[in-house]
């Protein structure tokens, strides 16, 4: 088999390893508001947010994959090297964050991996500044704001409606239609974060000759991102499954719905407008918007302060390791 094509092979596998590794490091972004509130036992709840994942791509376009294939750095700088520092940065984030149990942005991971090896690569002219990043770094700091605000409110608007209710009988309630809430924001997952690497695998396939034309994500590079997904959140990310579903704040039946159905709302207007946003900002804003609408004493603020370290961190870092990584692979791949 000639050389090119098993450098491009690799790179598309390394890149469907990093959809996986979303999906795997992401998965308590779907579930753990299931498993902690004892809807359904972990194992079932993988498999429930994993469908849904998959299916995704039927409901949405295909925006954000291309504001991340040709809105965050010139597709005319993009070489296999490029490709391999922002997937290696996204990647070893990934696994950094994930042992220490610290739901960071895999999203925001491979922004910042792109960044770093185009700047590596092209220096800062490498970099479009233009409306697609800028609303990429607005979606950065409003969605987690976005999902708390709407979490405030939807969980003071249940509190009101159901207030003559006995407690159990809501708690009841609510812990049933979770399985709506949840369905949803693991619709929004799949559809947001698979689709950043339909937009790398896209561009690669562009830079090698293999597409031509205007920018457009082949069908076989929808499936495989979506199945990837799917499959890493059905392996479950459990080291961080236990700080989103009890660290942040105790969550009930019917802090779980408004947590879930906040951030599904959040996810699909991003998803509509084409903004890459993490999914796990999204989530943990509604959850500790879930737990302010009781009193701000009932979120643990310690905790939050080191999720939002992680969050700063995370495109330097990442931006960091994806140039030597690309520094490495221009020896290899080019």
């Amino acid at each position: 088999m000639d050389h090119a094509i098993l450098i491009m092979a690799l790179l598309v596998v390394i890149a469907l390893l990093f959809d996986f590794m979303n999906g795997f490091h992401d998965a308590a972004n779907s579930i753990a508001l299931m498993v902690s509130t004892r809807l359904l036992t972990p194992q079932a709840a993988v498999a429930w947010a994993a469908f849904f994942n998959f299916i995704a791509f039927l409901f949405f376009g295909l925006h954000v994959a291309d504001t991340v294939g040709k809105g965050i750095i010139d597709p005319n700088i993009v070489n296999n090297a490029v490709i391999f520092g922002a997937l290696g940065g996204a990647i070893a984030w990934n696994i950094i964050t994930w042992w220490f149990g610290i739901p960071s942005s895999s999203s925001h991971a491979l922004i910042g991996g792109l960044l770093g090896a185009g700047v590596a690569h092209a220096g800062t002219q490498g970099i479009i500044i233009g409306s697609k990043l800028i609303t990429t770094g607005l979606g950065i700091v409003l969605s987690p704001l976005l999902g708390m605000l709407l979490a405030m409110l939807l969980s003071v608007a249940v509190l009101w409606l159901f207030q003559k209710s006995s407690p159990y009988k809501t708690e009841t309630r609510f812990n049933k239609m979770q399985f709506i809430s949840s369905s949803l924001f693991s619709l929004g997952h799949g559809a947001n974060d698979a689709q950043k690497t339909m937009g790398i695998i896209t561009v690669l396939l562009f830079a090698n000759g293999y597409l031509e034309g205007d920018f457009h994500v082949p069908f076989w590079v929808v499936i495989s991102c979506q199945l990837a997904m799917g499959l890493g959140t059905l392996m479950g990310g459990w080291r961080i499954v236990r700080t989103m579903g009890m660290g942040i704040t105790k969550v009930r039946p019917t802090g779980a719905f408004c947590a879930q159905t906040s951030g599904s709302i959040a996810l699909f207007l991003a998803t509509t407008l084409g903004i890459p946003v993490s999914t796990t900002h999204t989530i943990t804003g509604a959850i500790v918007g879930v737990g302010v609408s009781r009193r701000a004493s009932a979120v643990r603020w310690g905790l939050a302060s080191r999720i939002v370290w992680a969050w700063v961190l995370t495109i330097p870092c990442a931006g960091l390791i994806a140039a030597m990584s690309y520094y490495l692979g221009r020896t290899f791949l080019n």
